[in-house]
């Protein structure tokens, strides 16, 4: 199982970025995904998610600015960040968990993901 996520880097406060994680490799078709961050010395913070369906999930405190989405023909998941902030600097992760049915997703454990990606690092400067 691999997860590769692309699209990090530099960007000014204020502006957008777009991460795309491929996935391939997973034993089942049936799979949510998810985005986390983390920051040296903080726990893994969820971001979004997304299930097979489509259905997202946003944690609260960045809904409207940061959202989830998937193609499912692509195996791409991808994450949409807009009005970025500086506090929004940190290593971005891709999870997923296979073999899962439920039209639902969770961004409070990360241990409910079973499969991550590397990590791609967003910095937000001016």
């Amino acid at each position: 199982v691999q997860l590769v996520e692309s699209g990090g880097g530099l960007v000014q406060p204020g502006g957008s970025l777009k991460l795309s994680c491929a996935v391939s490799g997973l034993p089942s078709n049936n799979y949510v995904m998810a985005w986390f961050r983390q920051t040296p010395g903080k726990e893994r913070e969820g971001v979004s998610c997304v299930t097979q369906s489509g259905k997202t999930s946003v944690t609260d405190s960045l809904k409207g600015r940061f959202t989830a989405s998937r193609d499912n023909a692509k195996n791409t998941l991808y994450l949409e960040m807009n009005s970025l902030k500086p506090d929004d600097t940190a290593i971005y992760y891709c999870a997923a968990r296979d073999n899962w049915v439920l039209d639902a997703c969770l961004l409070e454990d990360p241990d409910f993901y079973n499969f991550w990606g590397q990590g791609t690092q967003v910095t937000v400067s001016s």
